[in-house]
């Protein structure tokens, strides 16, 4: 399959697309394929389920300060559904991965019953979870021993006053906790961290410096425009370009030689300076990786294996979609798993070429990451 410098796949002639990234006509020509196969020959193969629309933080680039107006409690999809319709995707779909984010997950009372409900499943996915960590020094080992394989945390910055001004609320000494205890139970932790000019962008080395320390691999993501307040702006956002540039001051990095297989993370090996720090010293010994997830100035279009619900029940295929595909209506009123196995096929076909962030039209979505899960 061909990739054109966007990142985007190249169309067939007989099956050029209709319609934007947002997929608002469902096309009917969809062929009988077992997977979530769409028109550019990608496949989804993990999937993304947003637990809850909450959260006990209110990051600058996420939330505004006063919060968003929350779903109400029956609109949101119960454990039983949860269940069901992951056990669609994995038996019905060809899905092997599957994270829960939100919002934040660990606001669920039932997320450990749900990660046990879904280890349970004949065809088990890889089961993650991406969390602010507010809370999982009690609960990582109960989770563990649930079937959860890995955690994701987000984590911007070791200070607290600049933690503080980022995530609005000071509870970097309540992550910190939560990434203690994951590292006791968990093989592979993973944090995510968004850098902001003039705000913790300066702090990347030393984030890295921490995690490589701790055995965590760091990925940073580029903001992307999912802000509440509508301020996000392709000028003032750190690049992945930029974020090297920070990196090398420190670092030497090496693209990493595992084959990136559709993650989102481009991921470089991580090695060591000589004495003086200069470009020409030699650069050794590895210590560890580091990723950055590039979905504004390097997109991964062409390659994205994703697909998504929302805490009330919503496909999207695409995280910068305007419109959703209801599975939770459907299931409610009584549509069987092969149903709605098929309107999840259709939603997917449906999927536009990329996320259309350099077309001079692009707008926002109206629902933040929030809103959507990551």
């Amino acid at each position: 399959m061909a990739v054109v410098s966007l990142g985007l796949p190249t169309v067939a002639p007989q099956a050029r697309p209709r319609g934007g990234s947002g997929g608002r006509a469902l096309p009917t020509d969809r062929p009988d394929a077992p997977g979530l196969v769409d028109r550019f020959d990608r496949a989804a193969t993990d999937l993304r389920v947003s637990l809850t629309d909450r959260c006990n933080l209110r990051c600058t680039y996420c939330m505004p300060a006063e919060g968003l107006p929350t779903l109400p409690r029956d609109a949101v999809m119960t454990r039983e559904e949860i269940v069901r319709l992951v056990g669609i995707a994995t038996r019905d779909l060809e899905v092997r991965q599957v994270r829960f984010t939100g919002g934040e997950p660990l606001l669920r009372g039932d997320l450990v019953e749900i990660v046990r409900d879904c280890a349970a499943l004949p065809d088990r996915p890889e089961l993650s979870l991406t969390t602010n960590a507010v809370g999982l020094d009690h609960r990582a080992r109960a989770l563990r021993d649930a079937g959860l394989d890995r955690v994701n945390v987000s984590l911007d910055t070791l200070d607290p006053d600049t933690f503080a001004t980022m995530a609005r609320r000071p509870f970097l000494e309540r992550t910190l906790a939560g990434l203690a205890a994951a590292a006791e139970v968990f093989d592979v932790v993973k944090v995510n961290a968004v850098l902001v000019h003039g705000v913790n962008a300066e702090h990347a080395a030393d984030l890295l410096t921490w995690c490589l320390e701790r055995g965590f691999e760091l990925r940073f993501i580029e903001q992307m425009p999912l802000d509440a307040d509508h301020s996000w702006s392709r000028t003032s956002m750190v690049t992945a370009a930029q974020v090297r540039d920070l990196l090398a001051e420190r670092f030497t990095l090496v693209p990493d030689d595992a084959p990136r297989d559709g993650a989102p993370a481009e991921r470089f090996a991580v090695l060591t300076r000589g004495p003086g720090g200069g470009s020409g010293q030699a650069a050794t010994p590895r210590l560890g990786t580091v990723g950055i997830i590039a979905s504004v100035t390097e997109p991964f279009c062409a390659d994205c294996r994703r697909t998504r619900l929302t805490a009330e029940g919503g496909v999207r295929s695409c995280l910068f979609a305007h419109t959703e595909t209801d599975l939770l209506g459907p299931l409610r009123a009584g549509a069987s798993d092969s149903e709605l196995a098929d309107a999840w096929r259709t939603a997917m076909w449906g999927k536009g070429a990329g996320h259309g962030m350099s077309a001079p039209g692009f707008t926002q979505p109206e629902r933040t990451m929030s809103a959507i899960g990551g």
